[in-house]
């Protein structure tokens, strides 16, 4: 294979020009390689001045990901950048693209650096469970300060050049050629008598007033935010040595924290997730010559907060759509809600005044089936009734376009039931968006029993466009992710039915990682929202205690937090969660007329009997095929569960304790509460012995 890295020579240049599309990773041939072409250029006398420079859409945008579970292979990283470093001649880095992780550090320890107008840098090493390894925590601080290095390494969050503090340690920004600005910067070295090498690395780390302090908030900040991961705590160790120690020092501590984070369950977890969200929009056996179909514009009907929220999605993503509402009043509170939602975006620094302005002018109100007449995709976003849903659609298939795609977005109802009210159910599909829509990353792409692949593929790349991670799912009673959630809450009811009390319920959970405690989430989405689709379950277990203490406080009307009163009380001004003792007293009663026995229970059973029962029903839904793979179910509960991310997802992290762990886990629970809600899944059986799923 040709040598991804090449140098050549013109006029006292040489210029280092790295090829390895699609993004020039550092895979170990271009480590090699630049290694290679710097001895080559500094061996020639006429060289006074090196580009580094890139081939294709961006310079260096990081490591190459697939080398990171395989054994290291020289060059390393941090030996190529401090042969750059130290090179005499100066090396000027020619920047364009994405500049990141291990790009961006390769930039810093080049000598000087030009931008193209609108290159982003940054270290998203955090995402990965990472910090960044070659010199990175310790050269941004001494180009931007502590403070802009600390917010850019913890946040993983790319910046533009520009909106660098007074764009520090960028030398150029062309709107031109940035490699025509490269060369004019190497003219002006030399015409200098044999030209600067200044290194960053020579430079001092102003340190922070009150230093100890400084650090400290910044870890108590961070470990609010980030809530049990560690590799945002790790940066700022290394930040607070680049301050603390000379540059040589900070660097090999550096490694030692970057290799200690690589090897760690959590860098695991991460990149397993990393990989699962890119592979689960790729659907598997879909007809090759079936192609996706651009949606140039769409319609939502139902203007409540779900339909307000996927307009939003839309407009969000430059393209019209028209949402739809019968009752006037109803589409006048809907398009408020809307117009509110863009003002707190504005007064939050999310978007401009004017960028609010040009969505809402994309989204355009009806109140005629005959205004969708041109629209390429529906999405019916209506109160979660099947007479309802089948009167809507069947009022699309008369009134919308032969090859309109035709989604609902329910969260529970048999699609094959809505697909019969048309004449095309080959274009009828689910969408199941998360609220709120216009914030929550998840889409599942429900495929019913006639939807062609077309449609299938066209909703997918639909939802990759709006920005969401699009999951494609079978057909069943709560697709794949309530499906599941309905196994996880049902253990939380139980748990509560016989001692527990929903805070520690809660805590448990959160203490595991979730965003939020079970019942916490039943408060804040309406208690009465997952009674009535209960009530419309047609597997419901013939249980008397199933979700007992739930159907309890709904028939007393406590309803969560819009009724101030559910698991929890809450202050009325400042909605400030409370226990509440009369909970405690009603789900006491509801256990003695049920004869459950109340006992303590302990934090560690509480998480493994809602895990397990998450994990197992999460194997069911594989051997029946509703979902294509397990790393596709730990996509979903990532983006829609809050399901926290440095441990992977459920299925992954059933993996990564032990699958025969959580078999013998289940098991014991089959012994002591018998098999109507803990036979294991065959799958798991399976799988159990091989030590990974084997879907």
């Amino acid at each position: 294979m040709e040598n991804p890295v090449q140098l050549s020579r013109e006029d006292g240049l040489g210029i280092i020009t790295v090829d390895n599309p699609p993004v020039n990773a550092l895979s170990r041939a271009v480590r090699q390689g630049l290694i290679d072409c710097l001895d080559a250029a500094l061996a020639d006398a006429d060289i006074r001045v090196i580009i580094l420079a890139c081939a294709g859409r961006t310079f260096i945008a990081g490591a190459d990901i697939s080398e990171f579970d395989q054994p290291p292979v020289e060059p390393h990283l941090p030996d190529v950048l401090r042969r750059l470093d130290e090179s005499p001649r100066p090396i000027i880095a020619a920047l364009h693209g994405t500049v990141l992780g291990g790009g961006f550090e390769t930039a810093l320890a080049c000598h000087y650096r030009v931008a193209a107008a609108g290159t982003r840098v940054g270290f998203p090493e955090v995402n990965l469970g990472l910090i960044p390894g070659a010199g990175g925590t310790q050269r941004l601080p001494r180009l931007v300060g502590v403070d802009a290095a600390l917010e850019m390494i913890t946040s993983g969050k790319p910046r533009a050049v520009e909106d660098l503090p007074e764009q520090q340690g960028i030398d150029a920004i062309t709107d031109g050629d940035v490699l025509e600005a490269a060369r004019s910067l190497a003219a002006k070295l030399l015409d200098e008598a044999g030209g600067k090498a200044p290194r960053i690395a020579e430079r001092a780390v102003p340190p922070p007033p009150d230093t100890d302090q400084y650090f400290h908030e910044w870890r108590r900040k961070l470990e609010k935010k980030y809530r049990g991961q560690e590799s945002p705590l790790c940066a700022v160790d290394a930040v607070e040595n680049a301050v603390r120690l000379p540059f040589e020092a900070g660097v090999e501590k550096e490694r030692a924290i970057f290799l200690r984070c690589r090897a760690s369950g959590q860098a695991r977890a991460l990149r397993h997730a990393f990989f699962a969200e890119r592979q689960a929009s790729r659907p598997q056996g879909l007809d090759e010559n079936a192609e996706a179909v651009e949606v140039k514009s769409a319609a939502i009907v139902g203007a409540g907060t779900m339909g307000t929220g996927i307009a939003m999605c839309f407009a969000n993503a430059g393209i019209p759509v028209t949402l739809l509402e019968i009752n006037k009043e109803n589409l006048d509170k809907g398009l408020a809600a809307i117009a509110r939602r863009y003002e707190k975006n504005v007064e939050r620094g999310r978007i401009s005044a004017e960028e609010a302005e040009t969505r809402r002018g994309l989204i355009r109100a009806a109140a005629d089936y005959a205004d969708l007449v041109t629209v390429d995709l529906v999405i019916e976003a209506a109160f979660e009734d099947m007479k309802v849903k089948r009167e809507i659609f069947t009022a699309l298939d008369r009134h919308c376009r032969q090859d309109a795609i035709l989604a609902s977005n329910t969260s529970y109802l048999d699609i094959d039931q809505i697909a019969a009210a048309v004449r095309r159910p080959e274009r009828v599909l689910g969408m199941h968006f998360f609220s709120p829509a216009d914030v929550m990353k998840l889409l599942e792409v429900v495929r019913a029993g006639k939807t062609d692949d077309r449609t299938v593929k066209t909703a997918l790349a639909a939802g990759r466009r709006l920005g969401k991670r699009a999951v494609p799912v079978g057909l069943c009673y709560g697709f794949a992710g309530n499906r599941m959630y309905a196994a996880y809450g049902r253990e939380g009811q139980m748990l509560l039915l016989e001692g527990a009390a929903p805070r520690q319920v809660d805590a448990a959970m959160r203490a595991f990682g979730m965003a939020m405690g079970p019942m916490a989430v039943l408060d804040m989405s309406g208690l009465d929202i997952s009674y009535r689709a209960r009530r419309e379950n047609p597997h419901r277990p013939d249980d008397p205690r199933f979700f007992r203490p739930a159907d309890a406080l709904v028939e007393r009307e406590r309803l969560g937090r819009k009724t101030g009163r559910g698991f929890y009380q809450y202050d009325p001004v400042s909605g400030e969660q409370q226990d509440d003792p009369e909970v405690l007293d009603i789900i006491r009663g509801e256990a003695e007329a049920l004869d459950v026995a109340q006992r303590e229970i302990p934090e560690q059973e509480i998480r493994d009997r809602m895990i397990y029962a998450l994990v197992n029903e999460g194997a069911k839904i594989l051997e029946e095929g509703i979902a294509a793979r397990a790393s596709d179910l730990d996509v979903i509960w990532l983006n829609g569960y809050g399901f926290p991310r440095y441990r992977g997802g459920p299925m992954f992290y059933a993996q990564d304790i032990g699958l025969q762990q959580v078999l013998d886990g289940i098991n014991d629970f089959r012994k002591r509460f018998g098999d109507r809600y803990w036979q294991p899944a065959t799958l798991l059986e399976q799988s159990a012995g091989r030590g990974e799923w084997l879907k």
